[in-house]
This record gives C-alpha cells, sequence and structure tokens, in this order.
C-alpha cells in the first residue's frame, strides 16, 4: 500500500511539474542583486551629495539620508515607477529602506477611495504593520539582553 501511494505521489508530482515554468533563480538573483545595489548606490550618492552640501555628519547625515530614501520610495510609488522596478528586480527592491516606503505607501493609494479614516489610515501598515511589530519587538529584546548581559 505504501509503495502504491508513493506511486501515486511521484505521478501526481511529476504532473504538476510538466505544468510549472522552469526557474530561473540565477538570472532572478542576478537581477535582484543589480537593482538592490543600485537602490543602495543611489543612497551612497545621496549621502556624499548631502555630506557636501549641508556638511552633516554622523546620526543627522544617516537620518537625512533615510528620509531622503523614503521619500523617494514613497514619491516613486505614488508616479506607479516603484510597482514597475518591483516586478523586474523581485526581491532587490523590497530589501533597501525605499522598499518599506513601498509597503506603506500602496495599501494607503490602493484603499484612499474608501475615505481618510477608514481607508487610508486603517489600511496604511496592513504590510508593513507586522514588521513594525516584530523589529520593534526584536529591539526591545536585543535592548535587555544587553542590559542585564552587562554590556
Amino acid at each position: 500500500m505504501a509503495e502504491k501511494q508513493s506511486n501515486v505521489n511521484e505521478n501526481y508530482l511529476n504532473y504538476v511539474r510538466s505544468f510549472a515554468a522552469p526557474t530561473k533563480h540565477f538570472h532572478n538573483s542576478f537581477r535582484a542583486f543589480i537593482v538592490g545595489g543600485g537602490i543602495c548606490c543611489i543612497g551612497q550618492f545621496v549621502r556624499v551629495m548631502l555630506e557636501n552640501w549641508t556638511n552633516l555628519s554622523g546620526d543627522e547625515l544617516a537620518g537625512s539620508v533615510s528620509i531622503v530614501m523614503i521619500f523617494l520610495g514613497c514619491f516613486l510609488t505614488g508616479l506607479g515607477v516603484y510597482d514597475r522596478i518591483g516586478k523586474a528586480a523581485g526581491a532587490g527592491s523590497i530589501v533597501p529602506i525605499t522598499g518599506f516606503a513601498n509597503s506603506i505607501t500602496s495599501p494607503a493609494l490602493e484603499f484612499k477611495s474608501e475615505g481618510y479614516i477608514y481607508g487610508l489610515a486603517a489600511k496604511m501598515l496592513t504590510v508593513a504593520g507586522p514588521i513594525i511589530v516584530y523589529g520593534v519587538l526584536a529591539g526591545v529584546s536585543v535592548g535587555l539582553i544587553y542590559l542585564f548581559a552587562g554590556g
């Protein structure tokens, strides 16, 4: 009976594989690497320009670069450009800070027709909410470990 069951499973898996398109793992990884790296290069360019133009340094510079990159992610999402970048690059567009900005802006734009309270405000953090919650919990956990470990 067990041999017949594994034969049926094997036949079913072969049947499913016959319809599935082959995955291009290397090609997808390469595009994600190029686009994610390109976004990071843009962030580095913004950092260098802000450093030269405003004489910022340290935390002020890091915060300013983050603000500019978040703005660019939201702006490109509003124009519909970031979604096209995401379709072409996959995970490469999600990893940088601009991907986080996109994950907040996209639901806000999608549900704005339902009103500011029940649409925009209620749905804005549907994608990013769990990320924020678990990020804060991880930060608190690491802080407590650091505090009690005598660091």
